[in-house]
C-alpha cells in the first residue's frame, strides 16, 4: 500500500516538472517571437527613415541639376502674410504682375522677366535673369509666382537686397506708389522701410472704404435710374 502511494506521488511530481518545462518552453517561445518583431520593427524604421533620406538626397541632386519638380505651393493670402503692405499697395503689385504675366499661366517666367526688365529700362543678361529668379524661387521652379514676386518688394522695403541686385533694380523701377498709404509723407517706397502700422486697424479701414465707395456708387445708380423714369413719365405724357 505504502508503494503504491509513493509511485502516486513519485508520478504526481514528475508530472509537474514536465509542466513546468512546457510551461517554460512556452514563456521562451513567446520572448524569442517578441525579441524577433521588435528586431523586424527596429528594421522597419530604419528602412522608412533611409527611404525619407534617400527622397531629399535625390530632391537635392534634382534641385542641383535642375531637374526638379515644383511643389505645389500653399494656398496663401498676401493680405495676411504681407502685411507690411496695405491693400492698395498688394493689389498694385498685383496688376502689374499680371501685365507682365504674358502666357496667362499664373507665373513670371525667363522670357517674361527679360520683357519686364527691358520695359522698365533695365535690360539684364541670361545670367543675370537666372540669378534674379534664383534669389525668391522658394520652389525651384525656375519662374515667380506671385507670392514670389511679392517677396521682392518685401526683401527690397528690408533692405535684404544687395545695391547691385537686379531685384532691387525692378523693384525701384516699378513705381509702385505707397505715399498716398502714409508711410511717413514718403514719396519713394524705398526712402523708408514699412512702417509698423496697425495692419489689423488700417485692413478693416480699408475695407470699409471700399463698402462705402459701392454704397454711394449703388446711390448714384438709383438716383439715375429714378431720375430717367420721371423723363420718361414726362415725355408719355
Amino acid at each position: 500500500m505504502a508503494s503504491e502511494e509513493l509511485a502516486q506521488k513519485l508520478q504526481r511530481r514528475l508530472q509537474l516538472e514536465e509542466s513546468g518545462a512546457a510551461v517554460e518552453g512556452e514563456a521562451e517561445a513567446v520572448r524569442g517571437a517578441a525579441a524577433a518583431g521588435e528586431v523586424e520593427e527596429r528594421s522597419c524604421l530604419t528602412a522608412s527613415a533611409g527611404a525619407e533620406l534617400s527622397a531629399k538626397l535625390c530632391r537635392r541632386q534634382d534641385i542641383n541639376e535642375g531637374a526638379a519638380q515644383p511643389r505645389r505651393a500653399a494656398v496663401f493670402n498676401p493680405y495676411t502674410e504681407f502685411k507690411e503692405f496695405s491693400r492698395r499697395q498688394i493689389k498694385d503689385m498685383e496688376r502689374m504682375f499680371r501685365l507682365y504675366d504674358s502666357g496667362r499661366d499664373g507665373y513670371i517666367d525667363l522670357m517674361e522677366l527679360k520683357l519686364m526688365m527691358e520695359k522698365l529700362g533695365a535690360p539684364q543678361t541670361h545670367l543675370g535673369l537666372k540669378n534674379m529668379i534664383k534669389e525668391v524661387d522658394e520652389d525651384f521652379d525656375g519662374k515667380l509666382s506671385f507670392r514670389e514676386f511679392l517677396l521682392i518688394f518685401h526683401k527690397a522695403a528690408a533692405g535684404e537686397l544687395e545695391e547691385d541686385s537686379g531685384l532691387l533694380t525692378l523693384a525701384k523701377l516699378s513705381e509702385i506708389d505707397v505715399s498716398i498709404e502714409g508711410v511717413k509723407g514718403a514719396k519713394n517706397f524705398f526712402e523708408a522701410k514699412a512702417q509698423a502700422l496697425s495692419s489689423a486697424s488700417k485692413f478693416e479701414a480699408e475695407i470699409k472704404a471700399e463698402q462705402d465707395e459701392r454704397k454711394r456708387e449703388e446711390e448714384e445708380r438709383k438716383h439715375r435710374r429714378a431720375a430717367f423714369r420721371e423723363l420718361k413719365s414726362a415725355f408719355s405724357q
